[in-house]
């Protein structure tokens, strides 16, 4: 995907990718990644990997914007995730601040079963675990599943 990150914009937290490695190849401006601590800074015409299972943060090092493209190798499910994340995003399902309904979209990933979790660093994954099956559950009792179908089918 072609990812736009406006002058000094940041990813809000540190995340791990399990199954996936995150791979930026900069096109335009300079990116900042602290990788297991270790900070790296890469520039248009290079390519950073972030393996799966390492710590990450990325923010735009640079008072222009920034423009990558950012794969996730292997792809895994990460097609869906995608339409479920614009799906919400086009229909307006958002929160106070502009940002994806995070509930609904727990419910959708939960659903799917997805592989292609990003999960951030701050909270422990059985605190995450019991959290997504809240969503689950409460998309269960408003009927979320009709707008899973329509963004999945």
């Amino acid at each position: 995907m072609e990812w736009k990150l406006q002058a000094k914009g940041y990813v809000p937290f540190e995340h791990i990718h399990f199954y996936q490695d995150e791979v930026f190849e900069i096109k335009k401006g300079e990116l900042k990644v602290r990788i297991e601590g270790v900070e790296h800074i890469v520039s248009a015409g290079e390519t950073l990997t972030v393996p799966k299972g390492a710590r990450h943060i990325a923010s735009n090092n640079k008072e222009e914007e920034l423009v990558a493209i950012v794969s996730y190798v292997p792809a895994l499910d990460y097609e869906q995730f995608s339409k479920c994340f614009c799906g919400l995003t086009k229909d307006g399902y958002l929160d106070k601040n502009g940002g994806v309904n995070v509930p609904m979209m727990g419910f959708f990933l939960k659903k799917m079963k997805i592989k292609a979790l990003t999960l951030p660093t701050s909270i422990p994954r059985p605190v995450s675990k019991i959290t997504f099956m809240s969503f689950y559950l409460m998309g269960l009792t408003k009927g979320w599943n009709t707008l899973y179908k329509k963004y999945t089918n």
